[in-house]
């Protein structure tokens, strides 16, 4: 399934039958950025929960929850992105996304909306330099005269990061 949608664009304007292709994205903020995810992707967005603590975890691993019988991994994603670290408030939440097969919570300050952005309007990421990791950064997009940061879900955590949180789950 593929969630690139065609818009009929111009609507009254004398261009009826034109499409634009959009996607979909559910848009977060951390700090003054806007990040996207695939809407297709994302499970589900719940309140900020009770996170149980696992010991000899990575820095950025909170623990896990239990989400309706499924012991799901979490992960602060301002600690993952080397970010200042806050206290969770009323609107941090947990951003519950497929990466690589699997259901992983997502930390962010506040979940924005669902936005539709242009297909034209979506860039591949700049090398900014060898000093910020992008490799979890899949393109830009621009909506009106905002960037929004799309996030390759399958990258925020690397395969060595998974495996362990894979057997402390088993642990």
């Amino acid at each position: 399934m593929n969630n690139t949608i065609a818009r009929e664009k111009g609507k009254g304007t004398g261009k009826e039958g034109e499409h634009e292709k959009l996607q979909q994205f559910v848009t977060f903020t951390m700090g003054t950025e806007t990040y996207g995810a695939d809407v297709l992707k994302v499970h589900e967005i719940i309140g900020i929960t009770d996170i149980t603590c696992v010991p000899n975890s990575l820095p950025f691993m909170k623990g896990v929850i239990n989400l309706r019988g499924s012991v799901v991994p979490v992960v602060d994603l301002r600690i993952k992105f080397k970010m200042d670290e806050r206290d969770y408030d009323a609107t941090t939440v947990i951003i519950i996304v497929e990466v690589k097969h699997r259901s992983i919570g997502m930390i962010v300050d506040t979940v924005s909306d669902v936005i539709d952005i242009a297909v034209t309007s979506i860039q591949d990421t700049p090398h900014f330099s060898a000093s910020i990791e992008t490799d979890c950064i899949k393109n830009i997009g621009r909506k009106d005269e905002h960037l929004v940061i799309m996030l390759d879900r399958d990258k925020i955590l690397t395969a060595e990061e998974l495996e362990f949180i894979k057997k402390k789950e088993t642990a």
